[in-house]
């Protein structure tokens, strides 16, 4: 049966059946990022109850993270095809299934490998969510649903730390149950959604690309990863020279081949490639952050999971208020001078943060910087959300939504590669209050001048016309 790109009648925000799809899409995005403030917040206690070193936490993280990013367009490109609904259900109870094998890994090697599964099937439903928000709402509703989206995110995001720091404490293990039942609501929910996907999209896949992409991204992520401890071996520049090849040859197949799963085309708009360059650069620096924040306040600061999980509350709570606000004010005004804004406050709640002494007061050092950094969220997100949406034909969506991801998953995964590496953090110093606090003051720090250039890159680099508001007739 033929499903037209857009359903026969589009949705409004305010009617039953626009809410509910937003409800749905927010669940099942909320899986991942869910477990990923779980994930942060447990990685101590994972560290020494499966005796690991930072490499194999690094790993956790990353894991998840590589399989995401090398198969995320794959997603985005398989919803374009068969259907975003469809492909967005499969993921959502793959990573129900993956979710259950990571609370039942006994070592840290089938951890990494249970966080991979996680991660192919997060590719699966993370592009389907904000597609099917692109092609079910109508235009002068879709950058409203996208920040209301962006918000509420927010609030689940919120429920990882607290939760999953309270969970953590008993048992890390436990964390990671509560995904299973929220995929079963999400199932559930998912079997009024309209289905829409590309009918002009083409069946078949470029497997050159998906084969090299995950090589590329593997290579340089392991050459960084081990860098700190082994240094210029053989076998890390040999990883290192292996994945700069591969990316290379990406590049390649995506130019000549009559099927690209990355068209090189839309990156002729100058638009969709500038806005990819500030999430390289934003979410690179968010996902950093993120982390050594919750490091820090366990490590350094001696608080327990829950205390460091409730920490960053205030940001989800920021995000839900004010997020839809914002996506509309992009709507009215246009998305670069949000963006530039954002990116500007964004920076200056990292830089709160780096000052913080090894045994911060939480009203004075802690809660500030984190407040700051939820408005700097709130102004940014949706607009730049909204923005590379908006740079495609909407019967490319799903792929428009899967390369964005894509890029934001790399900068998380070079970001918690690398930080590290730059602050000279490594081995089982993570267990060294002294050295967490070193290198976390040191990765806020290029945390605030990443997310600066990112601000910068869309002030001179987003053409004006990308600054006008969006048409609603």
């Amino acid at each position: 049966m033929t499903v037209d790109t857009e359903p026969t009648r589009l949705l409004a925000m305010n009617e039953p059946a626009g809410r509910r799809l937003l409800v749905t899409t927010v669940l099942g995005s909320g899986l991942g990022f869910l477990d990923g403030t779980i994930a942060n917040v447990a990685l101590p206690h994972i560290g020494d109850d499966l005796d690991a070193d930072l490499a194999g936490l690094q790993w956790v993280v990353n894991g998840y993270t590589l399989a995401l990013a090398s198969l995320i367009l794959v997603g985005g490109s398989l919803g374009d095809r068969l259907g975003r609904k469809r492909v967005y259900g499969w993921g959502v109870a793959g990573f129900a299934v993956a979710s259950a094998l990571v609370a039942l890994s006994p070592t840290i090697e089938l951890l990494v490998a249970a966080r991979v599964l996680q991660g192919v099937a997060a590719a699966l439903l993370t592009p389907g969510s904000l597609a099917m928000l692109q092609a079910s709402f109508r235009k002068e509703d879709r950058m409203r649903a996208v920040g209301a989206w962006t918000g509420t995110l927010g609030i689940a995001t919120a429920g990882g730390p607290v939760v999953g720091g309270w969970l953590v404490g008993i048992d890390w293990r436990i964390a990671f149950w509560i995904n299973p039942p929220i995929a079963a609501i999400v199932l559930w929910l998912l079997r009024a959604a309209p289905e829409t996907r590309d009918p002009a999209a083409s069946h078949r896949l470029d497997w050159s690309a998906v084969l090299l992409a995950p090589v590329a991204l593997a290579g340089i992520t392991w050459a960084l990863t081990a860098w700190p401890d082994t240094g210029a071996s053989a076998t890390t520049l040999g990883a290192l020279v292996i994945g700069v090849l591969a990316g290379m040859a990406f590049v390649l197949v995506e130019l000549r081949t009559t099927h690209p799963m990355v068209p090189p085309r839309l990156f002729a708009s100058r638009d969709f490639s500038v806005i990819n360059l500030v999430t390289l650069f934003v979410y690179a620096a968010l996902t950093g952050a993120m982390l050594f924040l919750a490091i820090f306040l366990q490590v350094s600061a001696g608080w327990t999971p829950l205390q460091a999980g409730a920490a960053t509350v205030p940001v989800s709570v920021l995000m839900f208020f004010l997020a839809s606000r914002f996506g509309s004010l992009a709507t009215k005004f246009g998305a670069r001078p949000l963006m530039v804004a954002g990116s500007a406050v964004l920076a200056v709640g990292f830089a709160w943060l780096a000052l913080a002494p090894d045994d911060p007061s939480y009203l004075r050092q802690i809660l500030p910087g984190v407040l700051v950094m939820g408005l700097g969220l709130s102004v940014l997100v949706a607009p730049l959300t909204g923005a590379v949406l908006a740079a495609v034909p909407d019967a490319q969506s799903g792929l428009a939504s899967g390369i964005n991801n894509a890029v934001s998953r790399t900068a998380g995964l070079i970001a918690v590669a690398v930080l590290p590496l730059l602050t000279g953090l490594s081995g089982t110093a993570y267990r060294d209050a002294v050295a967490v606090g070193h290198s976390y003051r040191a990765s806020l720090w290029w945390c605030a001048a990443l997310v600066l250039a990112g601000g910068v890159l869309a002030a001179v680099g987003l053409r004006r016309a990308a600054a006008t508001p969006v048409r609603t007739t």
